[in-house]
């Protein structure tokens, strides 16, 4: 029996529960179906086959989780953080505990490939025990000293909050929102994205087995213009945590705006790799080449433009394209696939739209631009890593999000001219940087346009530090202390030191 096999016999097991069960809502502490009884299929991207029925969510649905994470919210909020720490650890260990079945499941419901998926599990644990680590000084302030007076800072959690979360590796960024708002003091009303609700639903259930009390953390499904929009809008929810497009975003804030929510976005980017000729070429094909082609180009923080100085531009491009025709493409669960089939028809469908696009702007696929056949492949919705060159930084190639296994190169004459090309896009999430040359490195990643850049090095993440974008990619930053920012309010404390005499009014 090859892994395959393999993998595909154990992964069946774990599936058939939601064949038979479905994917209900987790509302305080029970799995229940939507109120009105309606739901909706979730296939998977890898042949199209129905994997459940999913309770379609709407607003009474919402009311109902809102509820539950406003009446769970005072003892939650009041819980030791020191108690709070070891829940989230327990946590932790029950999601080690069924990594595999939870990277096997997640591959099918997403079409990411397993050799990412099988740490995607264990990173949401890290994220657990990482903020309940937190949990005991998240309330703790500053003593603040001035003349006839001292000022006492405090933190304390916000309220319920609704957290949002994408269908790209949907498991791990679930864990990044939801354990920092837990270990706060929060309540949750969780609403997964409809295209890969599964995870989600293991996730709750692996929080409450493992002692979360009942109504602390709550799941709906549904879409976004029914369950979405109503989670949004829901005056007992004091913040909304998005994760996803950008124009999804503008739409919650507006949706917010009545009730003014505190919002934190983390939405779409266009980030560009910016390769200098005195980098390390060899380090920087292999960064640049998995940067879009790993997790089959789904992340936002993906370097999807590639600006590569003229001089070496041809020999660069050629050794991108040279690797990327090499990366197997194939079913998720198969040990050898790189790159898996894209989330649904709908993004497959507009992923293979650029390459049309592509060439009436007249640049050149050097590799991919193709819907890969054979092996069943047509059945599912895969795209070929495709690498576009006589590029402009001006085309809809390098200007939109495509969030697909699709590179844009540009090249640049100057630092000058690659920090213009760098900055001209609406999004500022990420960038990479490759140059040997220190003082060049410290003046233009200064000068850069994003949130977040990596000098000499793909996305390599280190917890504490915040995580976030400028423009339209995002307001806020995860990560560490700045999560608490966002999950607690401060407040200010002041007491007279002195006896100073209050001016008296009136007489």
């Amino acid at each position: 029996m090859t892994d395959l096999a393999r993998n595909l016999e154990k992964v069946r097991h774990h599936l058939d529960r939601f064949t038979a069960e479905g994917v209900l809502n987790r509302i305080a502490g029970a799995a229940v179906p939507a109120a009105s009884g309606a739901s909706f299929e979730t296939r998977s991207p890898v042949d199209g086959a129905c994997l459940a029925q999913v309770a379609r969510s709407g607003a009474e649905d919402v009311d109902a989780a809102a509820r539950a994470a406003r009446d769970a919210f005072p003892d939650w909020r009041d819980m030791p953080g020191a108690k709070r720490k070891a829940l989230l650890h327990r946590i932790a260990d029950a999601i080690e505990a069924r990594a595999e079945e939870i990277a096997l499941v997640e591959c099918m419901d997403t079409g990411q490939a397993l050799r990412f998926m099988s740490k995607a599990a264990l990173r949401g644990a890290d994220n657990f025990r990482f903020f309940a680590d937190q949990a005991p000084t998240a309330r703790d302030g500053q003593s603040l000293f001035a003349p006839g007076q001292i000022n006492v800072t405090s933190r304390t959690p916000i309220g319920p909050v609704g957290v949002i979360t994408p269908w790209n590796t949907p498991f791990m960024l679930s864990t990044w929102k939801i354990a920092p708002a837990l270990a706060a003091g929060c309540t949750v009303v969780h609403k997964p994205a409809e295209f890969s609700p599964l995870t989600a639903s293991l996730l709750v259930e692996i929080a409450e087995e493992a002692g979360l009390p009942p109504g602390v953390w709550n799941t709906v499904h549904g879409f976004g213009e029914d369950a979405g929009r109503a989670l949004t809008e829901h005056h007992e929810i004091r913040a909304v945590s998005f994760v996803g497009e950008s124009r999804t975003g503008s739409m919650i804030m507006a949706q917010g705006a009545p009730t003014l929510k505190r919002v934190h976005f983390e939405l779409g980017g266009k980030n560009p790799v910016i390769v200098f000729a005195d980098a390390d070429l060899e380090r920087a094909v292999d960064a640049a080449v998995f940067m879009i082609y790993s997790l089959n180009g789904e992340r936002c923080t993906s370097s999807s433009r590639l600006l590569v100085e003229r001089s070496i531009h041809d020999e660069f491009t050629a050794r991108v394209a040279e690797r990327a025709a090499r990366i197997p493409v194939g079913h998720p669960l198969d040990p050898d696939t790189v790159i898996g089939p894209l989330i649904h028809p709908e993004h497959e469908k507009k992923v293979l739209a650029y390459f049309e696009t592509a060439k009436a702007e007249g640049a050149t696929i050097a590799t991919g631009g193709t819907k890969p056949t054979g092996e069943g492949l047509e059945a599912g919705c895969y795209v070929t890593p495709t690498l576009f060159t006589g590029a402009r930084n001006d085309m809809a190639i390098a200007q939109e999000e495509i969030f697909g296994p699709v590179l844009t190169a540009i090249p640049f004459e100057d630092e000058e001219e690659a920090l213009k090309l760098a900055n001209d896009v609406p999004y500022g999430l990420a960038g990479y940087l490759w140059t040997s040359d220190l003082t060049r490195a410290l003046r233009f990643s200064d000068a850069m346009e994003a949130g977040m850049i990596w000098v000499n090095a793909p996305n390599v993440r280190h917890l504490p530090t915040p995580f976030g974008g400028m423009k339209a990619s995002g307001i806020g930053r995860d990560g560490g202390d700045w999560s608490f920012d966002f999950y607690m309010e401060t407040k200010n404390v002041s007491f007279a030191t002195g006896e100073d005499r209050i001016p008296r009014l009136g007489g």
